[in-house]
């Protein structure tokens, strides 16, 4: 049986493929240190688990739920964006999702047609690129300078346009870079998608993970015009310490929302129900330990990031959200008589088993990333060995 031609294009990514490297080796006996996936080292909250107990022991968790999710959960979101962002919407304008994975994918499918081009600026989030392409759309990736902090501006998104344009993806804190736009860009960025008509997704996961006084804005409470091109893409994976819950949102136009319900109802038919009632106490439960881990990761990037940063032929700037370090390596390469940064992710691994992900699928081929969403002792001893590596590697 052939397969089909979608799936023979399709990249894998590249974070889920490290994290396996990784994993394999560890099974052979090898002391492994991994920094590859974006997952908190923390568990579930408790009282996020006694939620998850009590819906299964009450048999609430048991049976089929609306493919949307359910109302208490939708009314959760919707309370949640009232509080954290000052917006107003009912539960028409929510769905709930097998993690906001899936909700970028549904979003792709209700809206592009064959053709239609998303402008994704890079670096960017492994899988925005294709999912667009399995949508049938074009992506059309706009390269962002790392000494411009790795931001689009108004200029560059006005030359990649064209009239098939038809989304615009911002993340915002990034995921692989950690930095964060400021109002004044957003407001900018905004406003142009209004005149021109474009949509913006507006990936906001890593949006309560901002450290040292930088400030989330999210782009869609900067007008009401703004919100209402903006679809809003969130769950509790990052935040709450979840990703293994898979639960999910998108907020925004209820016409396409209904349209992310239908191709739902065809595919995954509802999220899964204990999750949805654990995520409501995620999202309407107490915030202590949000606040908890968000001063955990600042604490460990404050602390690692000089180590990384002396790293020979490392230059980073540093993340202001998210949990990765994103260095541009090729000074390090040049010094350790590399020209491929998948290959010198490669040796890494296999010498120093030290597993850290490829910046070339985030569209950065002399970058890697690094999540520090792990305790310090890994991350140090992390930092030894690929010091102790690239010196090896740089006397022979």
């Amino acid at each position: 049986m052939e397969i089909s031609t979608r799936a023979q294009k399709l990249e894998p990514s590249v974070t889920l493929a490290a994290s396996a490297k990784a994993n394999a080796l560890k099974a052979q006996g090898n002391d492994v240190l991994s920094l590859t996936v974006g997952e908190p080292d923390f568990t579930t909250p408790k009282n996020i688990q006694r939620a998850a107990i009590q819906a299964i022991e009450s048999g609430q968790a048991s049976y089929y739920t609306p493919s949307a999710g359910i109302k208490e959960l939708r009314q959760a979101v919707v309370e949640y964006i009232q509080r954290n962002y000052r917006l107003e919407y009912q539960m028409e304008n929510v769905i709930i999702t097998d993690g906001a994975k899936f909700a970028l994918y549904l979003l792709f499918q209700a809206v592009l047609n064959p053709l239609d081009e998303v402008i994704i600026p890079v670096p960017y989030w492994v899988s925005y690129g294709e999912q667009v392409k399995l949508a049938e759309g074009v992506p059309v990736f706009i390269t962002c300078a790392q000494e411009e902090k790795f931001k689009v501006t108004v200029e560059q998104l006005e030359k990649a346009r064209t009239d098939k344009t038809k989304i615009l993806i911002l993340n915002t804190p990034s995921n692989p870079t950690g930095m964060i736009y400021t109002e004044e860009e957003l407001q900018k960025i905004g406003d142009w998608a209004v005149l021109h008509d474009i949509l913006i997704v507006s990936d906001d996961i890593y949006g309560k993970l901002v450290y040292n006084g930088a400030v989330f804005t999210p782009i869609s409470t900067l007008s009401k015009e703004i919100q209402r091109q903006t679809i809003i893409i969130n769950g509790v994976s990052k935040s709450y310490a979840m990703t293994g819950w898979r639960i999910g949102y998108a907020v925004g136009d209820q016409a396409i929302i209904s349209a992310m319900n239908d191709i739902a109802s065809q595919s995954t038919s509802n999220p899964t129900a204990v999750s949805q009632y654990a995520a409501i106490e995620a999202l309407s439960g107490e915030q202590d330990t949000v606040e908890t881990m968000r001063q955990a990761f600042e604490e460990r990037l404050n602390k690692i990031y000089p180590l990384f940063a002396a790293i020979p032929g490392f230059k980073m700037e540093k993340p202001q959200g998210a949990f990765y370090l994103f260095p541009n390596i090729k000074e390090t390469m040049d010094l350790c008589g590399y020209t491929d940064v998948t290959k010198w992710v490669d040796d890494l691994l296999a010498e120093a088993h030290v597993a850290l992900v490829t910046g070339a699928g985030f569209g950065a081929p002399e970058n890697v990333r690094i999540s520090y969403a792990t305790d310090l002792p890994t991350l140090e001893e992390a930092a030894k060995r690929i010091t102790a590596f690239i010196e090896a590697k740089s006397t022979k």
